[in-house]
């Protein structure tokens, strides 16, 4: 079978000679490493790989903002991101970015080693406690998760004005739903014209007063 080229990206020089052992011991080839967001970039579309190993807290450059740019550049090359971070915010952000995979560092080497053969097969893969976070968060947005209220809202413009009683701007909708921030204006408005209020303080005042915005979805 042909060997995976691997880019690594991290700033710590300790771990990027940690996954080097790693990939060598399972005949993966790494074709290059990088200290920062910047050379992760440019080596990437330099080099080639089968795969990028992101970690998200990166000088200069950011691994979501890297991940966003390397996979605008090169949707041909599978980003998997390795990292200490595992807050809901990280995960979406890494995925809307375009990663195919997520992990973190304390994942076996055995899952990293499957996830690197994963996503260069253009599968997506999450380690086991991220993927344990996603089944938590999605199933908090099934229907009935929020009261039946408004009946002439869909349940997605329900969630919504579910974020918007709790006071979360539009962007900060976005990424709590994981939609982009044009659909979230639309649905913004859908519910201004459907409940007859003027802007988003009568809004609220609405949602709370029908017993919205009192728990995190």
């Amino acid at each position: 079978m042909e060997s995976i080229r691997v880019l690594v990206a991290d700033d710590h020089p300790v771990f990027r000679e940690g996954m080097r052992a790693l990939l060598a011991s399972a005949g993966m080839e790494l074709v290059g490493e990088a200290g920062s967001g910047t050379e992760a970039i440019d080596r990437a579309a330099a080099l080639e790989p089968d795969v990028v190993m992101m970690d998200l807290h990166m000088p200069d450059v950011n691994g979501i903002e890297a991940t966003r740019r390397i996979v605008h550049a090169s949707p041909h090359i599978a980003v998997l991101v390795l990292t200490m971070y595992s807050d809901d915010d990280s995960v979406f952000a890494a995925m809307r970015a375009g990663a195919r995979g997520y992990l973190l560092k304390g994942d076996s080497p055995a899952t990293i080693l499957e996830a690197i053969r994963a996503v260069a097969r253009a599968e997506a893969i999450f380690g086991p406690a991220i993927a344990q976070r996603l089944m938590h968060y999605f199933s908090a947005l099934q229907p009935g998760a929020l009261p039946n209220v408004f009946p002439e809202l869909t349940t997605r413009e329900r969630e919504v004005l579910h974020c918007i009683a709790q006071g979360l701007n539009n962007l900060e909708i976005a990424q709590r739903l994981v939609l982009s921030p044009k659909t979230v204006r639309n649905l913004v408005s859908n519910i201004f014209s459907k409940l007859q209020v003027a802007d988003r303080a009568q809004a609220i005042i609405r949602a709370r007063e029908a017993g919205l915005g009192q728990e995190k979805i």
